[in-house]
């Protein structure tokens, strides 16, 4: 089975298979992916392409309607693996040949892509326009706190009141969204509200179908280890979802005050002398792992009725 890269921009798709030195360029739209689906016909292959801040979803959503083997990797991964390869430059081309030895040599440890539920789509799309509103409102706040012009203070002033209308009637659609597709389970634990849901089901939807520590590392809050001959090097966090882990952080905060396990967890750590970012980081994976296998029964329960 021939290994194929796709790296993709706005406006090209640059193929390549590995082994090959040679690289063909598609456009990035639907003439264009189906003169790549046309040119893959004959061949058995496992294609891999990098999440590209959506550009990629097109031709991913096309070549698994086809049914061809395709898989999304971040971009970071894909970084790595040149640099291990020692091909230290970056071009389109080079990218589509180190994404075709990657999926050559590591083709079968990746997972091949599945689309997410539809409903699932949506809510992304409306809790990351919540996160780009909030955003927008935070940088706003920091420009207004530095301006002494009366009439753009009004105009910043104005511009922050329309952002608030926005972002409470992005908080009504997604409250009214999450009401049919909320495990019970998320709502067992104090912290979890209407915006870590919605970020949970819409994020990390492997939420209940993996381990314990297999979705703390996903997330980022899995202690990493650093160890080298007799030395014990010190445990770190590194990688993971960005965004489900902000979210993770405030309802944890909450948890701290509110929730008895991880309350008596956090003092626990407190008694032991662990500094206070240890102890929330700590804390937000006990919570993650809690809310995880809460999820997994409740869906094994549904499952089994």
């Amino acid at each position: 089975m021939l290994g194929v890269g796709i790296d993709v921009s706005k406006a090209w798709l640059d193929v390549a298979i590995d082994g090959q030195e040679a690289v063909q360029r598609f456009p990035n739209d639907a003439p264009g992916i189906a003169a790549l689906l046309k040119w893959l016909k004959r061949r058995s292959v496992r294609v891999l392409v990098e999440a590209t801040g959506g550009y990629e979803q097109a031709v991913l959503e096309r070549l698994w309607t086809r049914q061809v083997w395709v898989c999304r990797v971040n971009p970071r991964q894909a970084r790595d693996f040149a640099k291990a390869m020692n091909r230290l430059a970056k071009t389109d081309a080079v990218d589509a040949r180190v994404l075709a030895r990657m999926v050559g040599v590591l083709g079968e440890t990746l997972r091949s892509y599945e689309p997410p539920e539809p409903w699932r789509v949506q809510l992304r799309e409306w809790v990351q326009r919540r996160r780009q509103v909030v955003e927008l409102m935070q940088q706003e706040k920091q420009r207004l706190a530095c301006m002494n012009i009366p009439a753009l203070r009004k105009q910043m002033e104005m511009l922050l009141s329309t952002l608030a209308k926005q972002k409470q009637g992005l908080e009504r659609e997604i409250r009214t969204q999450i009401q049919a597709h909320t495990p019970k389970a998320l709502s067992s634990v104090k912290g979890t509200g209407p915006v870590v849901k919605a970020t949970l089901l819409a994020e990390l939807p492997e939420l209940g179908q993996l381990d314990g520590k297999a979705i703390a590392k996903l997330v980022g809050v899995a202690p990493l280890n650093d160890d080298s001959g007799n030395r014990r090097g010190y445990r770190r966090t590194s990688g993971g979802r960005r965004s489900v882990r902000c979210v993770l952080y405030m309802a944890t905060v909450v948890a701290v005050r509110w929730e008895p396990s991880i309350k008596a967890f956090y003092e626990r750590l407190r008694a032991a002398g662990k500094p206070a970012k240890v102890r929330l980081v700590a804390c937000m994976r006990k919570l993650l792992i809690i809310l995880n296998a809460r999820v997994r029964d409740e869906l094994s329960a549904l499952a089994a009725v």
